[in-house]
């Protein structure tokens, strides 16, 4: 892995005038027998068995074990990853909920010979990289050795006519690190080249690291056609808008000309949001809504006192479009506060898969619920692009090695972390891999806002 790194290392030292690191050099460098990764065994897939999900620990969990690199098959690329991000699929994955993740791997591995290699009693986690290409498998052309990019994570195989107009409606979409193995929190990873994209030059690795998943997410979720399709002057209700999810639905709020309504926890949270530039802020915890009377029971008058709060904030208007991810605790709520004739979009369900709510106020006032996941190709390109052209910006707030992993997992659990925590995994230190430093002095201080509060 030094050589790699070393050439990666070079590769920079070349943007500032050394000889250039080829893709033949790429090409030429050997690669190891084994890489370090983060993952899962199968044979602990219990070990939290009769555990409430809070007490689960991700720490116990993951580990950083030596793995075989996986073969490379067509269409496939092998990257050398330089930084990932944790995803609350990380999470899920680390506490087998609302399943263990082996299951995915088994029906994968049903599907073709070369699929077969996903199925291990190993998961390599992670659903986000930035990195540089070493190898390429056959049929891959828009990509070569030296590459830097990014990833996204929607895995595809297209062999069915259901795709083709929606890359997410392909009936074998998964989720690589999640649904698939060889993930990004790794030393290498393995991907489909239908996955990459341009590293913003602008961002070093763990800063570029980071958008990937969310990011998409919320392009999909908020602003795409296959979402709820945004326009200027939409008020947008985003619960948890300064965390992973909700930091970049707000940006995209606020670069397409929207009003958010930023619905946060905490004082701190509430002046990230106004640090992105949102005016209107709830916290629900200052206000102390009560959503639900107990487990079983959710209370009306708590939707209302949240509807009035929310036209005091906005001149009187109501919600045009709902961005949901907590899901149970709170989409009652979203469904009442939302405008006749408005779209809830949702995705996640982090509090729960279970929904309920008033189909009244539903049917009768001509309301949308869309589900969202993820992000097709074009979507996430277009997600990335913003963020390449610094109109989207990373919202890294810390990051943790390779071997802490199941730490900064544990943070994103127990919620003890702002925007999104990255993980370095060759780089050997932060801040490195930036190639427009002066693109960056113009948007330094929005990259680095999640880390200054």
């Amino acid at each position: 892995m030094k050589e790699i790194l070393d050439a990666i290392q070079s590769q920079s030292a070349s943007n500032s005038g050394s000889a250039a690191v080829t893709a033949a050099d790429f090409a030429a460098l050997p690669l190891p027998e084994s890489y370090r990764a983060v993952t899962v065994h199968k044979d602990e897939t219990e070990m939290f068995a009769g555990l409430s999900t809070r007490d689960k620990d991700p720490r116990k969990s993951l580990h950083v074990d030596e793995v075989p690199v996986p073969e490379l098959g067509p269409g496939e690329a092998l990257v050398a990853v330089m930084a990932s991000s944790v995803n609350y699929n990380s999470v899920w994955t680390s506490i087998f909920e609302p399943l263990s993740t082996f299951g995915f791997l088994e029906r994968y591995g049903k599907l073709s010979e070369l699929t077969k290699r996903h199925d291990l009693p190993y998961h390599i986690i992670g659903s986000d990289l930035a990195g540089v290409v070493l190898r390429t498998g056959p049929g891959v052309n828009a990509w070569q050795p030296g590459d830097e990019v990014v990833a996204h994570c929607l895995s595809v195989e297209l062999e069915s006519s259901d795709g083709h107009n929606d890359t997410m409606l392909d009936p074998e979409q998964r989720i690589w690190g999640f649904e698939t193995n060889f993930g990004g929190l790794a030393e290498l990873a393995l991907v489909k080249s239908n996955q990459l994209m341009p590293k913003p030059a602008h961002l070093s690795w763990e800063e570029a690291a980071a958008p990937g998943l969310v990011n998409s997410t919320a392009y999909r979720q908020l602003v795409s056609r296959n979402g709820a399709g945004m326009k200027q002057g939409d008020n947008v209700l985003i619960w948890g808008a300064s965390g992973g999810l909700g930091s970049y639905a707000t940006q995209f709020a606020l670069a397409g000309g929207a009003n958010p309504i930023c619905v946060v926890s905490s004082p701190q949270k509430a002046e990230i949001c106004r640090a992105m530039g949102a005016e209107a802020i709830i916290d629900r915890n200052a206000e102390d809504y009560k959503f639900w009377k107990d487990e079983h029971t959710q209370d009306p008058k708590e939707w209302k006192r949240f509807g009035k709060r929310i036209r005091e904030l906005t001149g009187g208007e109501d919600i045009d479009i709902v961005f949901e991810h907590p899901g149970r605790e709170t989409f009652g709520a979203s469904v009442y506060v939302t405008r006749k004739g408005g779209t809830i979009t949702t995705c996640a369900s982090t509090s729960g898969y279970m929904h309920e709510y008033d189909n009244r106020y539903l049917w009768m006032s001509l309301k949308r619920i869309i589900g969202s996941h993820f992000a097709n190709y074009r979507e996430a390109w277009e997600a990335n692009r913003l963020i390449a052209k610094g109109k989207i910006h990373p919202t890294l707030s810390k990051v943790y090695s390779l071997e802490d992993t199941g730490q900064a997992a544990y943070d994103v659990h127990r919620n003890l972390h702002q925007g999104k925590v990255g993980v370095l995994c060759l780089a050997p230190e932060e801040g490195l891999g930036v190639r427009d430093p002066e693109m960056r002095a113009k948007h330094v201080e929005a990259i680095n806002r999640f880390r200054n509060i």
